[in-house]
């Protein structure tokens, strides 16, 4: 069954000195883009929904499609909760058996990020269950202009977070953000190699859109083994059936939703191409 945890797919991006492409879904378009993609490039992929989109996405409707489509796929696939904040909200997740879960407690004082994390932690094993946690603030909103603050991830708080909490990755902040940038990210490498030289998990990277394709390979050769790409598949899709609609051609429903499944496959076998880190850009 090719429905597998984060961690393992994680762990095999370590030592392959690759990212896994973590691809933020709303319909099922995106679904059969994304998984149509993975395919042809015969490399896994993580299927994920954030808890901040669910008033646009009911986890009740997307989630059963999410893991059925999971299971029925040609290569590994794991379905992750992203940016899970609300206790309900990660227990529903579980209960539809999401094999990782995301604890977002960035916006929390430390000490009690660390606690609440390490709670977390010790349900994801319970059940057998993937957990990543953040650190550090990654600035901007998903689906949003990006203006907000960014705080890069202090190294040792990396540590001892690592140390205190057992989970599986830890997104980290180094100039990232989530949305459309307004300008080119300038990606702080030196804090990302001090972690990465700290910490003996996976790391991840937040706000991939927008971010270049040279520098997702450096974050990878420091240590990046998943990536997020929310704002580019949404994009995507939107201007494939944009540029359908503007056609002169005689519209119909299933055309338009070939357009958008088509707008999604672009990105996300863009995007796999990159983060194999093999091919010469």
């Amino acid at each position: 069954m090719p429905l597998v945890t984060m961690k393992e797919l994680l762990d095999a991006a370590s030592k392959g000195n690759y990212a896994v492409g973590a691809f933020n879904i709303g319909n099922l378009e995106h679904i059969i883009g994304a998984i149509e993609a993975a395919k042809d490039m015969n490399t896994p992929i993580i299927l994920q929904l954030a808890e901040g989109r669910l008033k646009y996405f009911p986890m009740h409707m997307v989630a059963p499609m999410m893991i059925e489509a999971a299971k029925k796929s040609k290569v590994d696939i794991a379905v992750h909760l992203d940016h899970g904040r609300s206790r309900d909200i990660i227990k529903e997740a579980i209960k539809y058996k999401f094999t990782s879960i995301m604890f977002d407690g960035s916006n929390l004082p430390y000490e009690e990020n660390v606690q609440k994390t390490k709670e977390y932690a010790t349900v994801a094993k319970f059940f057998d269950i993937s957990i990543e946690a953040e650190l550090g603030v990654v600035g901007g909103n998903e689906g949003t202009t990006v203006n907000g603050e960014i705080r890069c991830t202090d190294p040792q708080e990396a540590l001892d977070f690592y140390e205190r909490t057992g989970i599986d990755a830890l997104a980290v902040a180094i100039g990232n953000a989530h949305g459309n940038y307004i300008t080119q990210p300038k990606l702080n490498f030196e804090v990302l190699e001090q972690i990465h030289k700290l910490v003996d998990i996976p790391l991840v990277l937040h706000g991939g859109t927008g971010i270049s394709d040279e520098d997702f390979r450096k974050v990878i050769n420091l240590g990046i083994r998943k990536i997020n790409i929310a704002t580019a598949l949404l994009d995507g899709l939107t201007n494939k059936a944009k540029e359908y609609c503007l056609s002169d051609t005689n519209h119909r429903f299933f055309g338009l939703r070939d357009k958008m499944i088509e707008g999604t496959y672009e990105q996300v076998k863009h995007h796999i191409k990159v983060f194999n880190n093999k091919e010469p850009l």
